[in-house]
Formats: structure tokens, sequence, C-alpha cells
């Protein structure tokens, strides 16, 4: 005979050894939310946020020269890449499902001046990229960066005079820039340069060219932010005097962000987007609830860093928290997300 229970032991208490067996009030549970937790197959059933490639953009850095890659030592797996290899590279991630890039030129200092004349070059770095992959890759989304601060002497994303940003004239350049890579065909205008008035000033220049099927992806919530140190050091873009404070948003602001997101839908966006992604995710929140344009979030290079430098010491699992920042940032409403993971990441969901 098993022995009693003890005098005051719970009533689904049970002697050692023998069968578990619920108690009353344990069969009085009728909502168990770990019923759906129970297999993969719940799981994925019920699952509310979905990650897959066609919903990355996949950022990339192009340089002059012919068949070359530079590691950026700031970011692991990532490089400045030629035209040839940036094709290349499109080419495999658009393979994996990816069906966007983002370009990023880095710039020869001999060919920077002050008001960013070599954004204009129809035979720019920029121009004959968009050309190069849309001839190559005519289904693949190729979206062009609209900002002075790669080719200008400033390093600033607008006209600098006396150490002011001026915010009216950048416009002009910003719109001409826009209208110049829209001839190279490129698909998507993202203008990151947070000058006010330019969305509209973009939209208005490029309708006037004959491209109102171009589409303008605004860098709605810039904020000066300490994670983009990498992306500067892949393009030597940084100011060459001051800061970016006076444009880019005051990172402590959530309610900016959406007053910024319901200028650029009047001023005709497509779609809007927050920069950075992780530590605002609050932002990409109150952003999705405020507009019903899509939103997008940039995963940016201090981010991506961050989850290589971790990986590399061993200290977490790299590819999980690849996939784990990119679901939270989905979550948070981004309907799509611009990442250095773009490529891994599709590699990862297709095994």
């Amino acid at each position: 005979m098993e022995p009693a229970a003890s005098k005051g032991a719970p009533a689904h208490a049970v002697a050692a050894g023998s069968m578990r067996v619920e108690s009353p009030a344990m069969r009085q549970l009728p909502i168990r939310p770990r019923r759906n937790r129970r297999s993969a197959a719940i799981r994925s059933l019920v699952r509310e946020t979905d990650l897959g490639p066609d919903r990355l953009i996949y950022p990339l850095f192009v340089m002059e020269g012919r068949d070359a890659a530079v590691p950026i030592d700031s970011m692991p797996g990532q490089a400045r890449l030629t035209i040839d290899r940036l094709v290349a590279e499109s080419r495999a991630a658009h393979g994996l499902g990816v069906p966007a890039v983002a370009l990023f030129p880095a710039v020869e200092d001999d060919l920077k001046d002050r008001t960013a004349s070599g954004a204009l070059d129809p035979d720019g770095l920029v121009q004959r990229a968009v050309g190069e992959l849309k001839s190559a890759l005519p289904e693949l989304l190729v979206i062009t960066d609209v900002a002075m601060d790669p080719y200008s002497s400033d390093g600033h994303d607008g006209l600098v005079e006396d150490g002011e940003i001026l915010n009216d004239p950048t416009l002009e350049i910003l719109a001409a820039t826009a209208v110049s890579q829209a001839d190279a065909g490129a698909d998507v205008i993202a203008p990151s340069d947070m000058m006010d008035g330019r969305v509209g000033a973009i939209r208005t220049a490029l309708d006037a060219a004959g491209h109102a099927q171009v589409g303008i992806l605004s860098y709605t919530s810039k904020y000066a932010s300490n994670f983009y140190g990498p992306f500067r050091d892949a393009l030597d873009s940084a100011p060459r005097a001051g800061d970016k404070k006076t444009y880019q948003m005051d990172p402590a602001n959530v309610r900016e962000a959406v007053r910024e997101a319901l200028l650029d839908v009047e001023e005709g966006a497509d779609v809007v987007m927050v920069k950075p992604a992780l530590a605002y995710l609050d932002v990409i929140r109150a952003v999705r609830e405020a507009v019903d344009l899509p939103v997008a979030a940039y995963q940016v290079s201090g981010e991506y860093a961050m989850i290589q430098a971790v990986a590399a010491n061993g200290w977490m699992d790299g590819d999980a928290l690849m996939l784990e920042t990119l679901t939270s940032i989905r979550r948070a409403g981004a309907d799509m997300i611009l990442t250095y993971f773009a490529r891994h990441c599709a590699e990862v969901l297709n095994r």
C-alpha cells in the first residue's frame, strides 16, 4: 500500500514514484495558452508575425573600379563593391527572394565639393550602377539614396554656409539629384537628408521630369544616433565640422516622429521610414498607428555590427539574434526592413 500523503500537503500532491494526478483546481482551467505552443506545427499556424526574404531590402556599398571588394572592418561580412561585384551580389540575394537593394556610393575625396555636384553627374557612380543593375536584373527593385553627404566636402546632408546647414537651397540640389537617379533607371528615390520639405520638392521635380511612376521612400524619422558609426566608416561621410543634430531628430522624441510622418504623407511620400530600428521600436509602432502608408525600418550598421561582434566572440548565437531582432522590427509594425543581413537572412530562411 502507498503511504498516505502527509497532513497539510496540497490537494494535488502525491507520494514519490506515483503517477501525476491533477487536482480538481487544475482540471478547472479551461484556458491554457500553452496548448498553442506544444508543437512546431501549431506554433507556425498561430504565429502572428511573418519574416520572409520578400520583406527585406539589401543596402549595398558601391565604389569605382573593377572586380574588387574592400572589406569594411567595422561591418564584418560587408564590403565596398565595384559595380560588377555589386551586380553579382544583388543577383545572389535576388535569387534567394530578396526583392530590393538600396545603393550607397563610396566617393573619392577629389570628387567631392561644397555643392555635391558629383551627385548630379549622369555618368556618376550611382547612375552607372543603377543602369547596370536594371540591365542585368530588370525585376530587381533599385532604391537610391538622395543626400549630399557622400559627395559633399563638408560631409553634411545639406549645403553649409558659415557653419549653418541651409534648408531651402539644399532642396534644389536634392530634387536635381533625384531626377538624375530616376533618369538612370532608379525605381525608388530615398531622401535621407532630413531637410524640411524635401519630399514635396522631389515629388514635384520627378513629376515634371516625366517620372510620375518613380516612388519615394522617405527617411521620415531619422534620428541623430550613435548607431551610424560603421556606416560612416564605410563611406567616409562623417561631418568635417559640427554634427547633424540640427536636422536629424532628437532620440528622446516620439511625437515629433509622428508629425514628420504626417508631413511626408501630405507631401507625397509612398513609404515612410524609421531609422535606426532596434532602439526605436516604439517609434515604429507610433508611426505605424498614425499613417496608412507602408512603413519601413532600417536596421543600421551599428545594430548589425553589435550582433556580428557578439556572435564572433561566441557569446550568443548570431543567426538566432538576427532572426529575433528582425522579427521584433516586423512585430513593431514595419512592413519592410533595410538590413545588411538581407542575403544571409534569406539563406537561413530558405534552409
